[in-house]
């Protein structure tokens, strides 16, 4: 599995200035708000606006890969924040990159109970699922076309999911 320590990928001039207005609105909404502008705020904005990130702990290890003072909790409180002023919607968050055919590295994030972490490409991705559906009976010959996950909302203390913390 690769591992793309701390590297972003460089967006084209197109999309650096769609950004670049995307995050200044933000910042004025979060000044507005009272809010104090940090490297941390300003690189966990970066990490939302530049990838598909799937949850709150694949923008966590994303950040920690870049500034390991960032905790999961500035995650998460960020991430209500900008919730809350409607930058994101967390609905929109839980994306699951599934094609087969995608290039695309580090789409998802597996932690064990360990805190064993795998970073999976969009291929790998792909066949744990295919492999486990198969495995269960599910797909027969046929192959999967999305995966849609919902946010958990059991409100257990000890629930480790995204929307739960």
């Amino acid at each position: 599995m690769k591992n793309n320590q701390g590297k972003r990928k460089l967006p084209d001039s197109r999309s650096y200035h769609r950004l670049q207005m995307q995050r200044d609105m933000i910042v004025e909404k979060l000044r507005e708000r009272g809010c104090r502008i940090t490297k941390q705020r300003l690189t966990l904005i970066d990490i939302i606006l530049e990838d598909d990130c799937s949850s709150c702990k694949e923008i966590f290890y994303k950040a920690s890969r870049i500034n390991s003072n960032i905790g999961s909790a500035t995650v998460y409180r960020m991430v209500s924040v900008l919730e809350e002023i409607g930058a994101i919607s967390r609905k929109n968050m839980l994306r699951v990159a599934c094609s087969e055919d995608c290039s695309m590295e580090d789409v998802c994030t597996v932690v064990l109970d360990d805190n064993t972490t795998y970073h999976l490409s969009a291929r790998e991705w792909n066949q744990v699922v295919q492999i486990g559906l198969r495995e269960r009976g599910y797909l027969g010959k046929r192959k999967v076309a999305a995966i849609t996950v919902r946010p958990c909302e059991c409100g257990q203390e000890d629930c480790e999911r995204p929307a739960c913390n």
